[in-house]
């Protein structure tokens, strides 16, 4: 896999966060939008990282959510990462429930990142 930025990573984290509980809630759609929209101030076609997503298999998000988490982190400042994490748990937190699988990546995002 290709090195990401850390705007398309973090897009890659988001949408994997939002999905690994089998459900992408409108609510969760919003803030990724949000995401999108103060991270790329200009037209970004991200069909391409959207198929990438949707093409892995359940068994496969695991890996790419830490590959991701290490783009990330390789360009960003503890401040973003921190800044990122808080929108990631009101990611999570957008459909008035944390599953599980919700729960089992966000705390491996923050292990990933050092984090407590």
């Amino acid at each position: 896999m290709q090195k990401s930025n850390k705007p398309i990573a973090g897009y890659h984290l988001l949408m994997i966060l939002s999905s690994v509980d089998g459900e992408f809630a409108p609510e969760e759609g919003m803030l990724v939008q949000q995401y999108l929209a103060d991270e790329f101030p200009f037209k970004m076609d991200l069909d391409n990282e959207l198929e990438t997503i949707a093409l892995l298999k359940p068994e496969e998000w695991k890996g790419h959510f830490e590959f991701h988490a290490n783009c990330f982190y390789d360009d960003s400042t503890e401040e973003e990462r921190q800044s990122f994490i808080q929108f990631a748990k009101t990611l999570i937190k957008a459909d008035n429930k944390v599953t599980d699988e919700e729960h089992t990546f966000y705390t491996l995002l923050k292990k990933i990142w050092n984090i407590n």
